[in-house]
């Protein structure tokens, strides 16, 4: 693929190119207040979603083709350039009808090939960066194979965006990071520009920061970033959004490293993405510990288990032994979990006397 990483060679070469802008375009005041505060910053691209893909009917799905005039008018009363997601053909055309200057396509859509070749299709002859964000799912040949229908309809200045991968369970993040795929992407395609989404990717306010900067840690190009004049009364993931005040103070934060491999950040965001499903796993513990205790206390049975402790010891130390644990360490390790969910059950018994 012949690709032009830089997507706009008309704007300063900084680190990071921030795309920023509310999850919705919700009204002409909205979008024009938050964009001049995002324009004060000096924030180059404003986003918004016109086009809303709601999970179920009945939710707020966008202003529809209207909030397009809106962009417009951020284009000639800031000088922002502007970007959006498109689903549809009929997107495709309205955005470029309207001047958009950036498009990119959603994680609901680069889930499906025939939807992104109709969306290839209709870019075919138009020079616009596009921005493909990762699948729903981890599936990094589905994620190259988005990256592809655009490179093959002749979409030259092209990149990704790592929004994280969903998962079923309880969880930190609203979707999981799975930095190592976005590596081997990058292995692969290395002219692709790369732009993180930690709004979507946490799915809360606090959790921006440090994704944020984990994302400069590795070197990526770009971060896009959920800002809304007035996040708590936002229409639509008013939990991941902040307002511009809040996106000054983080990109001030910001450690911009001059990385050349990132050798040592990728490894430590492994540590750090593999620390966060320990984590995860132990929430999930200790909930079915919860759930025994309930059932304990309503059958009369005793919370500890002597027994059943030494059988589970020895399992997990033999289960160690072939992973290559060291024993006394699975010792200490099985111990600290058995006292934590005796704690917990103790607080189910204490609790259901009450």
């Amino acid at each position: 693929m012949k690709l032009q990483k830089n997507l706009f060679p008309e704007l300063p070469d900084t680190k990071p190119l921030v795309i920023a802008g509310p999850c919705s375009a919700e009204t002409e005041e909205q979008v024009m207040t938050t964009a001049t505060a995002l324009s004060q910053l000096g924030v180059p691209i404003f986003r918004a979603g016109i086009w809303k893909p709601r999970t179920k009917p009945g939710s707020f799905e966008g202003v529809g083709s209207k909030g397009l005039r809106w962009l417009q008018q951020v284009q000639q009363h800031t000088g922002m350039k502007t970007a959006i997601e498109v689903a549809t053909p009929q997107h495709v055309e309205a955005a470029l009808k309207h001047n958009v200057d950036l498009l990119w396509i959603g994680a609901r859509s680069s889930t499906n090939p025939f939807a992104v070749q109709e969306i290839a299709n209709a870019l075919k002859g138009h020079d616009v960066p596009v921005l493909v964000k990762n699948p729903m799912t981890p599936d990094l040949e589905l994620w190259i194979g988005s990256v592809e229908r655009m490179a093959n309809a002749g979409v030259q200045r092209l990149g990704i965006v790592h929004r994280g991968f969903s998962t079923y369970h309880q969880k930190l993040y609203r979707s999981q990071p799975h930095w190592r795929i976005v590596e081997e992407l990058r292995r692969l395609v290395p002219d692709l520009f790369l732009c993180c989404d930690p709004s979507h990717m946490g799915g809360s306010r606090e959790l921006i920061a440090p994704l944020s900067q984990q994302a400069m840690d590795m070197n990526f190009d770009g971060l896009m970033i959920e800002t809304h004049c007035c996040p708590d009364e936002a229409l639509s993931d008013k939990q991941q959004q902040i307002t511009p005040e809040r996106l000054s103070q983080i990109l001030h934060a910001l450690v911009v490293r001059n990385i050349k491999d990132g050798g040592l950040s990728i490894l430590r965001s492994r540590i750090d993405e593999v620390d966060g499903h320990l984590l995860e796993l132990l929430s999930r513990r200790m909930e079915i510990s919860r759930e025994i205790g309930m059932y304990k206390k309503e059958h009369h049975v005793a919370i500890l288990q002597t027994l059943r402790y030494k059988e589970l010891m020895q399992r997990m130390l033999e289960r160690g032994e072939l992973l290559k644990l060291d024993s006394t360490f699975v010792n200490a390790f099985v111990q600290l979990i058995h006292e934590e969910s005796y704690r917990e059950q103790m607080k189910i018994m204490k609790e259901t006397k009450k």
